[in-house]
């Protein structure tokens, strides 16, 4: 750089440069030449949870009288304008760095100690004013628990509310379009559409009520704790007022941890909210694999479902249309449960009273949160919304379904059934006109027996009456 392209800057391990048009000074600058591992930074949401909380701690050392009304003014002024989002660029430090995140605790108190000084015309320092009654090792848990939280509540329940209402509008639409079960990818009895689409609702719906429940622990924040939990430079009541703070500013529920110490040295609550978003992915991946396979074909497959057809599928196959959605689909999902295995590493990773791997930790949990999220809403706008029913084909399917013979079990036995099934799918006939053959049953009474949409409403059937 040339003399003109940067400003000295200096912090307890002496000077450095840093670029001259950077809000953030030493600290931030020695972590950027530190950690030249992966080019990835923060994710924008934990970024703007740290100034969020920056916000608030400057509010209550204010009404503590701790912080002067200029200073505190002129703080959250500029905590403010991170927590919205208007100085991302500012915060350079790679993911994979000191594991407390202590570089990016900096950097954040570094870029609002600069703003912060121009606005109060007068000197605003990065850990005197800024880091007032706060310890990297509190604020950094906290904003993982409060970027997620907010992504969870603003993006990623209302995507799975709206997935769970067009599988629910499809179902209704197809209660009575029958179709063959199938269990081991063979025929089984019938099932209708609708039923098999209520399955996938109330899976997600589950998911929903999973990840709820973990919220009640996830917004529980270690702020206050400060450096070990002992809560040491702060006043008693700091965290329970930033949490109070906190709450009114996002509409979301947030409160101090009782046991602080849990919060620094433990990842327990994000592990287990990590879990539940696994649990999703299971889940979103069961469904993708479903429509795909009710999508194949169009000749050779089951070709129950045909999927919107979005883009060319081959570069070499004319007219091949492939089911691209699931696809991308069952990748986040993939890509979800890989993030799992690494948070759950770092979660055992907390040594007696610090963890030490939060920031792979934070931008694992927050991907994880926006991939399920996007993942779930174009899943719901782009294939289930708009996929066509063959029923058709799945009627012709299900006339030579040799397995309806089970609704004859409690007439004719089991072995006689079976005989009859074989007989059938041997002979390539339909299996009412084998069972006419075998048994003493009538038309009439097979076909009501037989009836495949009478089968999807369970219980015993009745040889003498409906």
């Amino acid at each position: 750089m040339s003399a003109k392209d940067y400003r000295i800057e200096k912090d307890s391990m002496g000077e450095l440069r840093v670029p001259a048009d950077a809000l953030y000074g030493a600290q931030t600058q020695r972590a950027v030449e530190n950690f030249p591992l992966s080019g990835l930074t923060l994710p924008p949401p934990l970024i703007h949870a740290l100034g969020r909380i920056k916000s608030a701690c400057a509010t209550v050392n204010w009404v503590l009288g701790l912080l002067g009304e200029a200073h505190a003014n002129a703080i959250i002024k500029a905590a403010d304008e991170v927590a919205d989002g208007q100085h991302d660029d500012q915060f350079p430090v790679d993911i994979f760095q000191t594991g407390s995140g202590t570089s990016s605790n900096m950097n954040a108190n570094e870029v609002i100690a600069h703003l912060a000084s121009g606005y109060a015309g007068e000197a605003v320092h990065p850990n005197d004013h800024v880091n007032m009654g706060q310890s990297s090792n509190d604020v950094f848990p906290s904003a993982i628990h409060v970027a997620a939280c907010l992504e969870i509540n603003q993006q990623l329940l209302p995507a799975l509310n709206h997935l769970a209402a067009t599988i629910d509008a499809r179902a209704e639409e197809h209660a009575e379009t029958v179709k063959t079960g199938r269990t081991h990818l063979m025929d089984a009895m019938p099932i209708t559409l609708g039923q098999e689409l209520t399955a996938w609702a109330q899976q997600i719906r589950d998911n929903i009520y999973r990840i709820q429940a973990s919220l009640t622990r996830l917004c529980r924040l270690p702020i206050g704790g400060t450096a070990v939990g002992t809560g040491i430079n702060t006043l008693p009541d700091f965290g329970p007022r930033v949490c109070e703070v906190l709450s009114g500013t996002t509409r979301v529920t947030f409160r101090a941890m009782d046991n602080p110490f849990v919060g620094l040295a433990s990842q327990d609550a994000v592990v287990e909210m990590s879990g539940q978003l696994r649990t999703l992915a299971v889940a979103l991946m069961k469904i993708a694999n479903d429509l795909r396979w009710m999508n194949s074909g169009p000749q050779a497959g089951l070709g129950e479902i045909a999927l919107p057809a979005l883009q060319p599928g081959s570069s070499i196959m004319p007219g091949k249309v492939n089911p691209v959605i699931p696809e991308a689909v069952a990748q986040i999902c993939a890509q979800v449960m890989g993030n799992d295995g690494a948070i759950t590493v770092a979660g055992q990773s907390g040594n007696f009273q610090l963890n030490v791997m939060w920031p792979m930790t934070a931008a694992n949990l927050l991907q994880s949160i926006a991939l399920l999220a996007s993942g779930a809403r174009v899943l719901a706008d782009k294939a289930i919304a708009g996929f066509t029913v063959n029923t058709e084909a799945m009627r012709e399917v299900l006339d030579r379904n040799p397995i309806l013979v089970t609704a004859l079990n409690t007439v004719i036995g089991y072995e006689k059934g079976a005989a009859i099934a074989k007989r059938a799918l041997a002979e390539g006939r339909p299996l009412i006109e084998v069972a006419r053959e075998e048994t003493e049953l009538d038309e009439d009474t097979l076909r009501r027996l037989l009836d495949p949409l009478r089968l999807t409403r369970g219980g015993l059937p009745d040889a003498e009456s409906d």
